[in-house]
């Protein structure tokens, strides 16, 4: 089992406290000083998001809050899809709230992009990033601001690393029947995501033999983690890398699982709706979420760094050696909702 013994966690914990203040500290280049000064003026920026944990959001909005100050940071954490709806409703009701929207199903941004909804912008950070995240968008309107990897769990209580499945379709044989976890398409984009790659590698079928299983449907793909932990279930399916080592850090029996045929891949990015009231603080946001600092923030909950200058978290393998699944924007606009009806049919729920 992975576990970091307190000694550890104080090494990583003074790590990243040295290091935040450091990027807390560093100079801003030309860009970003002339967006902090105008900032000022606006005094906040309020984020929609749905990618990183409660945890971790509050961790950036902590560390934008200390590179920034004069600036405050509302974090309004939800599902990915909670955050659509609630960005959707402040469209129809004429109303603008949210500066910044982020959230893990990347069909979200083709739909608002063809709307017209979403300011062209693009940070100088954005250079900086992992190659595969530098250009999520040609016309720039929209930017990479999240790399969740998503996997299995297994309580080392309740299953052994030798019993424990190895492949996506392992958890279709009946021996699982009643010891599943999984979150909601309806809910969380990742297990949209999930939902729609398993439909597409192994038929449409795939996910009516899920279901006589009988899994524990949770909503966030977070809950299957915290089912393994409470011993409710043996594993968990889709579920976040990073909240699965947070949890195993803290002592508790889990251990994550790599699938044989590869990870689910969220690459997912932030947004500037057009009714933004801050929208100089958002493309400050924007920077900041491109830049060091957030990736050094989130790191320290295990999250993934989306930058090469940031080292990833302790306990997950290095991204060259996993296979990464996705399906591309587009599949996603048209398939997640879908695979989020054909799973309300399927499952009841």
């Amino acid at each position: 089992m992975f576990l970091i013994d307190r000694r550890q966690m104080l090494a990583l914990a003074a790590w990243s406290a040295a290091a935040s203040k450091a990027y807390a500290q560093a100079p801003m280049h030309p860009q970003e000083r002339e967006l902090y000064e105008a900032a000022k003026r606006e005094g906040e920026i309020t984020w929609y998001t749905g990618q990183y944990s409660a945890d971790a959001s509050e961790a950036a909005g902590r560390a934008f809050n200390e590179r920034y100050p004069g600036v405050r940071c509302n974090v309004v954490r939800s599902t990915s899809q909670v955050a659509f709806q609630r960005l959707s409703q402040d469209f129809r009701a004429g109303v603008g709230q949210c500066d910044v929207f982020s959230s893990t199903n990347g069909g979200h941004y083709i739909q608002l992009k063809r709307q017209n909804r979403l300011v062209r912008f693009r940070p100088v950070n954005a250079d900086g990033l992992l190659p595969i995240l530098r250009t999520p968008d040609p016309d720039n309107f929209f930017q990479s601001s999240f790399l969740g990897i998503y996997l299995m769990g297994h309580n080392t209580n309740l299953v052994s690393e030798a019993e424990a499945p190895k492949s996506w379709t392992d958890v279709l044989d009946p021996k699982w029947k009643d010891k599943l976890a999984v979150g909601h398409p309806g809910f969380s984009g990742a297990i949209g995501l999930w939902a729609l790659q398993m439909r597409t590698m192994f038929g449409p079928d795939y996910l009516r033999r899920f279901e006589r299983n009988k899994p524990q449907v949770g909503r966030s793909s977070i809950d299957p983690v915290t089912m393994m932990t409470a011993g409710e279930r043996s594993v968990g399916v889709a579920v976040p890398s990073a909240s699965t080592l947070f949890a195993a850090s803290r002592g508790n029996p889990l251990k994550l699982i790599y699938p044989t045929e590869g990870v689910i891949a969220a690459l997912s990015p932030s947004a500037i709706p057009t009714n933004a009231p801050h929208p100089n603080a958002a493309k400050l946001f924007q920077e900041f979420q491109t830049g060091p600092a957030l990736s050094t923030a989130v790191r320290l909950l295990f999250n993934e760094s989306i930058r090469p200058d940031v080292p990833p978290p302790e306990g997950s393998r290095p991204l060259d050696q996993v296979t990464m699944l996705a399906p591309t924007l587009e599949q996603a606009e048209r398939g997640v909702p879908e695979v989020r009806e054909q799973w309300r049919e399927i499952f009841g729920v």
